[in-house]
């Protein structure tokens, strides 16, 4: 019987046009505005295919861009095309609308969601040292870049934050794991339109107050760059984490989650 089975297996294999599957693949990786899934992928045929076998014409698409101004990557929620980051200065010119600024809140609070998740609003004021407005945790919420994974057993029961799918797809990662080192995120944030794209994520929403988050030209100095920001971010961590320190959650708190 498992004879049987493995010689079908095989004459399925020697059957597929792989050829075909190739090209229906990538012309429904070229049109989708979203990342692909395997499961959503396997959709496009009739014929039963394997993730060994996805993964593999995958492979040889990505191969086939290779060198081009568009390649095919694995994100988080699965496989899409996206243009290079060394081609976007160019595309950059077709919208050269001035981006908006962002507050020192709105920075520091992704920082800390990013790389002390899964955190309370109470640890993120911990860390921070100041009041953390709800209105930032409602704007990231709404770009789909956190999400509440849950309640601290505590007095109050708080909320509890982490990054969604959808936030690594945005940096163009598989996993939390892939995060770049907490020094490197200023120089993302201050190039938004190469890895992370903070324009389009905090873009003012119709339902969401933004005026915590975007500054006036005129508090440009006041807001300072990415990379100073962040960089503050990484000493509050840093600082947090060697002091082993609690939130205030009614002090009852537990100290943040670390990365997972």
């Amino acid at each position: 019987m498992i004879m049987d089975e493995q010689n079908t297996e095989q004459t399925a294999e020697q059957t597929l046009d792989l050829a075909h599957v190739k090209y229906v693949l990538e012309t429904a990786l070229l049109v989708s505005q979203e990342p692909m899934s395997l499961n959503a992928l396997k959709k496009l045929f009739e014929e039963k295919l394997d993730n060994d076998t996805l993964r593999k014409v995958l492979e040889e698409i990505r191969g086939d861009w290779e060198g081009k101004g568009v390649e095919l990557v694995s994100v988080a929620t699965g496989w899409r095309f996206r243009s290079r980051p060394e081609a976007q200065k160019f595309l950059d010119r077709l919208n050269p609308e001035k981006p908006p600024k962002y507050s020192r809140a709105v920075l520091e609070t992704l920082a800390i969601l990013a790389y002390k998740q899964p955190v309370t609003r109470g640890d993120i004021e911990e860390i921070r040292g100041v009041t953390v407005s709800p209105g930032i945790l409602k704007a990231l919420e709404a770009r789909g870049w956190i999400d509440v994974i849950g309640h601290r057993e505590v007095p109050g029961r708080p909320e509890i934050f982490a990054t969604t799918k959808t936030f690594l797809d945005d940096l163009n990662l598989r996993s939390l794991e892939e995060l770049p080192p907490l020094s490197e995120l200023g120089s993302l944030v201050e190039q938004p339109n190469r890895e992370m794209n903070l324009d389009a994520a905090f873009a003012p929403l119709p339902s969401v107050s933004m005026g915590e988050g975007l500054v006036d030209d005129g508090d440009e100095e006041e807001a300072g760059g990415g990379e100073e920001i962040v960089a503050g971010a990484a000493d509050a961590v840093e600082t947090a984490a060697s002091e082993d320190a609690v939130p205030d959650d009614g002090g009852a708190g537990t100290p943040p989650g670390q990365l997972h």
